[in-house]
């Protein structure tokens, strides 16, 4: 089995990439083969529309645009499980989620008859961190980042959505201006809530993996 992840988050080492390598324990533990990608680390846009993965007689579910991105969208078509992640900014994805699911998707489309060119199957979990609670989200973002997980299968298999909610932005907000959150309720929630959050990424990770 082979799981790629790919972290569409800018920080490499927090809320969104320790969910995403605790998902990455959880299907190692199954001995699933796992590669971790920092989409930030690389040099990428959305889709240029070249039109070259329309041409005729060439080959599918694959984008010709000569870039980082091209070759991380044909190793995710070769995979097994894909668990990507990604915090939530001004309400949506990061603008690499984006450019990523666009090129993805683009890529695996029929322009003849809107049909998907993908045949494989794909498991697939998406995480979102953010700093709302969970009230927050399931009035205002839930029925969209449900939305956002729908297009993933595209993938044609199980998708998993797993919102973290409340998170910890920084360390010592004292030294921000960040006078709308209260520091002691998101230490508290990262040190009761955000383990429990880590273990669920693993068993995830696992699940799918299988």
């Amino acid at each position: 089995m082979k799981t790629i992840i790919l972290n569409a988050s800018p920080r490499k080492n927090w809320n969104t990439a320790k969910l995403l390598k605790s998902a990455a324990e959880g299907a190692l533990s199954t001995g699933a083969d796992v590669e971790y990608i920092d989409l930030y680390d690389l040099s990428f846009t959305g889709c240029r529309s070249c039109m070259l993965c329309k041409r005729k007689d060439v080959e599918r579910c694959h984008c010709y645009w000569r870039d980082d991105l091209s070759p991380i969208i044909d190793k995710v078509f070769s995979a097994d499980t894909l668990l990507i992640g990604t915090a939530i900014y001004l309400g949506r994805p990061t603008s690499q989620y984006f450019a990523f699911m666009e090129r993805l998707h683009f890529s695996a489309l029929s322009y003849d008859d809107y049909s998907n060119y993908f045949k494989g199957r794909i498991n697939v979990a998406m995480f979102v961190s953010m700093n709302a609670p969970k009230e927050f989200y399931d009035k205002l973002y839930k029925e969209k980042f449900e939305e956002y997980a729908k297009e993933l299968e595209m993938l044609n298999g199980e998708v998993t959505l797993y919102p973290c909610y409340n998170t910890l932005q920084v360390a010592d907000y004292s030294k921000f201006n960040m006078g709308s959150f209260d520091e002691n309720l998101k230490k508290v929630a990262h040190e009761e809530q955000f383990p429990k959050d880590l273990e669920a990424a693993y068993r995830i990770g696992a699940q799918l993996s299988r």
